[in-house]
């Protein structure tokens, strides 16, 4: 499904004008149909990424006050409406998902085929599957963002139902994961979820997260999932007050 402006808006958290600006000054990728814009998931969930990077690496274009990632919508924007469904949504990926620490894995390929092998049965689907899809992904683009995070998903797979997953994973040893700042991951969160625009929040919510100081410390040290879900549930809560 692809995307209006509206919806792009609020996935990344900024207004409608934002987006105008950024289409006109040729910042964020999109197409025309019938001379209205669209923006195809795929694109979006590649430029989300690369915004990342460069914003760490310090070439990030000026977003002015606003960022691509989660932050309060006053109730002018309509905040209220949705405030419930969108503030705890990684927490309740996660809580549905679950927590695998000292993983023994040591390259990518293996963790992946490791993992899916145990969730596979949580997603009811065929793990060769699964590993073959999210191997797919990673030929197109490597999932590590800097600083030792990996969110690897499928490309155009979306999960039946109303609730999205996600499987935290943390290594007994760092992995080579094609990262653009060569460090080892050290933390993988695996998303699935149940539609594009629910797959797009969760890997802002996580671009968000992955930037903040005390969640690296925290994932640094491999915590079980009630450490991890008690710390999210509290930023969650703070990212939507503030």
């Amino acid at each position: 499904m692809d995307l209006k402006i509206k919806d792009v808006a609020e996935l990344l958290r900024v207004s409608e004008t934002t987006i105008r600006r950024w289409l006109m000054e040729g910042k964020i990728p999109a197409y025309k149909l019938n001379h209205q814009y669209r923006f195809n998931r795929t694109e979006i969930e590649h430029w989300l990424l690369n915004c990342r990077l460069q914003k760490e690496t310090g070439s990030f274009f000026s977003l002015e006050e606003e960022q691509i990632y989660p932050q309060k919508k006053t109730k002018k924007e309509g905040q209220d409406t949705k405030k419930g469904l969108q503030q705890f949504s990684l927490f309740r990926a996660v809580h549905r998902g679950r927590v695998f620490t000292d993983v023994q894995s040591k390259n990518k390929e293996d963790l992946i085929h490791e993992i899916m092998h145990h969730v596979s049965d949580d997603l009811e689907m065929d793990p060769h599957v699964l590993v073959d899809l999210l191997l797919d992904r990673e030929k197109l683009m490597p999932t590590a963002w800097n600083h030792g995070i990996a969110v690897p998903h499928a490309r155009d797979f979306l999960l039946e139902g109303t609730t999205d997953i996600v499987f935290c994973v943390f290594p007994k040893t760092p992995i080579d994961w094609g990262a653009l700042d060569k460090n080892p991951v050290h933390a993988i969160f695996f998303i699935f979820a149940c539609d594009d625009k629910r797959h797009l929040h969760l890997l802002a919510k996580l671009a968000h997260l992955g930037s903040t100081y005390a969640a690296l410390k925290l994932v640094h040290s491999q915590p079980s999932k009630q450490k991890l879900l008690d710390y999210i549930k509290g930023w969650e809560y703070c990212v939507g007050e503030r």
